[in-house]
């Protein structure tokens, strides 16, 4: 690679696991890709470069048909039943699971939670350091201040009126995790995210 440290960041590929992906200060892929892309090497004289991304259009359409279900008020674990069960292959060919699509909001990680199919890359979201009791790296996520971010519009998937109704749901089901000592309010929320996904729902009839 080149002379610059290069941020290190994790990029939910599949399965529970993941990939830790490499992004040099340009933005640019170092290392393996998210699904929906692939790395496109070019020939600038007799060196080839290597770190452009372009979209795989099947995979594409995959990430899409997954924004589309769970707006619909399709579960992550549905979802994966669903293309599993069709043959569709996953990240690494491998099979989908709910952690898949719906990853850790806050680490940027899953298919419902990765800007990239909105056009905006953005790395350096977390920082590596070693467990002293295992000896292994861990993953700590950094402050939203030193995250970088770049807007690559031509790797846009998504449109931002599907990623808003997807955020939308994500946070009337996390709402609905919280009101779990309130079973009446827990409910009524979910029964507004299945009826109208884009419009507040009104407050129950006190009458």
């Amino acid at each position: 690679m080149a002379a610059r440290a290069p941020q290190v960041f994790e990029q939910f590929l599949g399965g529970a696991a993941g990939l830790f992906e490499c992004i040099g200060e340009d933005g640019k892929s170092a290392g393996g890709l998210c699904y929906g892309y692939r790395v496109v090497k070019t020939l600038n004289g007799a060196t080839v470069t290597t770190g452009e991304r372009e979209i795989v259009s099947d995979e594409a359409r995959v990430v899409e048909r997954i924004f589309r279900e769970f707006v619909a008020g399709v579960s992550p674990k549905q979802i994966a039943k669903n293309l599993n069960r069709e043959g569709i292959a996953g990240p690494f060919d491998g099979a989908w699971s709910p952690s898949t699509i719906y990853g850790n909001g806050k680490r940027g990680t899953g298919i419902l939670n990765n800007e990239l199919y909105i056009g905006r890359l953005v790395w350096n979201r977390l920082r590596y350091v070693k467990n002293p009791d295992t000896g292994k790296r861990v993953s700590r996520l950094n402050p939203e201040a030193e995250w970088m971010r770049k807007e690559v519009p031509e790797l846009r998937i998504v449109s931002d009126e599907l990623w808003a109704s997807a955020k939308q749901r994500q946070n009337v089901g996390r709402q609905a995790v919280r009101s779990a000592g309130n079973p009446g309010g827990a409910r009524r929320r979910i029964i507004c995210s299945r009826v109208s996904r884009n419009a507040a729902c009104a407050a129950p009839d006190s009458s």
